[in-house]
């Protein structure tokens, strides 16, 4: 079992509020995000831009993994995620992931990347987690 950590803190309230998210890695370190960098171009991060990068991330990592466990060696695979999120009631819902990947694997058949790409969307960690509608196209 693994277990990473993360954190926030949010000075002041609202849209005047000013947010800091930080990774237990350190990677991120007190990096700004709030209404600004959320709704608007704020320079900054948001919570949203942080999903689609995990996403991307877990996604590509498990197809990776999964086409080693077919004997593959090489290739290259690239992903992007786009996070939607959407007004719902009084508040907001995340409510589709849509990941795009390219990739130039030698060996297999585009049949088979496409049927071993839709399994590790379906069963990456971060597509699990997601209460929402997860899509994949394959340029």
């Amino acid at each position: 079992m693994t277990t990473r950590t993360g954190s926030a803190r949010y000075e002041g309230l609202g849209k005047d509020g000013k947010g800091f998210v930080s990774s237990g890695s350190g990677v991120l370190d007190n990096t700004h995000y709030g209404f600004g960098t959320r709704f608007g171009d704020e320079k900054g991060t948001n919570p949203e831009e942080l999903i689609a990068a995990a996403h991307a991330s877990c996604f590509t990592m498990a197809l990776s993994f999964a086409l080693a466990g077919k004997g593959l060696s090489d290739g290259t695979l690239e992903t992007k995620a786009a996070v939607t999120l959407e007004k719902d009631g009084d508040g907001f819902k995340v409510t589709k992931s849509a990941l795009t990947l390219k990739g130039s694997v030698p060996g297999i058949s585009d049949e088979d990347f496409k049927a071993v790409a839709e399994d590790a969307k379906k069963n990456c960690p971060i597509s699990k987690l997601l209460n929402a509608e997860v899509t994949l196209t394959i340029e």
